[in-house]
C-alpha cells in the first residue's frame, strides 16, 4: 500500500491518494511520535520538491520539533517568530510564496524558498504545526494546501 511510486491524476487525485494512505497509516495507532514519523515521511516522499516536512509540537510555551524529514531543524521556535509561530498563533493555516519576504522568517534551511504551515488543534488546543518546506518559490497553491490541512485533520482525528 505504501510506495514511492509517483501519485497519478490530477492534483486533487493525487491528494486523495495520499489522504488513504495517511489513514491508513494512523488507523487505530494513537501515539503522536509514531503517527507524525510516519506521516513525516509518507508527505516528504510522496510529495515533489519538497526540502522538508514534519511536525513541532507546542509545549506550553513554544513549539519543540517533532519528528520529521530532512535536515535538521531548528529545535524551538518562539510562537512570536516564523512562519511556524505565526500559524500556531493564529490558528489559520499560512502559505508563503517567498520566505524571505516573510517578516520573523527563521532560516533553518537556507535552501527553503516557500512554506505552508498547518495548525494542529486538538479539542480547542493548540498541539501544534504540520510544517512543509520547498527549495522553490511559490511551490505550494490551494489543492496543496486542501491537501494537507485534511492530512493534518487525520493526524489530530487520530488522537482522540
Amino acid at each position: 500500500m505504501f510506495s514511492t511510486d509517483t501519485l497519478t491524476g490530477s492534483k486533487p487525485e493525487q491528494y486523495a491518494q495520499l489522504l488513504a494512505q495517511a489513514r491508513a497509516l494512523v488507523y487505530g495507532e494513537a501515539d503522536r511520535i509514531a503517527n507524525a514519523a510516519n506521516l513525516s515521511a509518507l508527505i516528504y516522499h510522496a510529495l515533489p520538491q519538497l526540502n522538508w516536512a514534519g511536525f513541532y509540537f507546542y509545549d506550553g510555551k513554544e513549539l519543540v520539533v517533532g519528528p520529521f524529514q530532512g535536515l535538521p531543524a531548528c529545535v524551538r521556535i518562539p510562537l512570536s517568530k516564523g512562519v511556524c509561530g505565526a500559524a500556531a498563533s493564529s490558528r489559520q493555516t499560512l502559505r508563503i510564496e517567498d520566505v524571505d519576504a516573510f517578516p520573523g522568517h527563521i532560516a533553518c534551511d537556507s535552501a527553503s524558498r516557500s512554506e505552508l504551515v498547518v495548525p494542529l488543534v486538538h479539542n480547542g488546543q493548540l498541539i501544534g504545526v504540520l510544517d512543509i518546506d520547498s527549495p522553490v518559490i511559490a511551490r505550494f497553491d490551494a489543492d496543496d494546501q486542501l491537501g494537507l490541512e485534511a492530512i493534518a485533520q487525520v493526524f489530530v482525528e487520530a488522537l482522540q
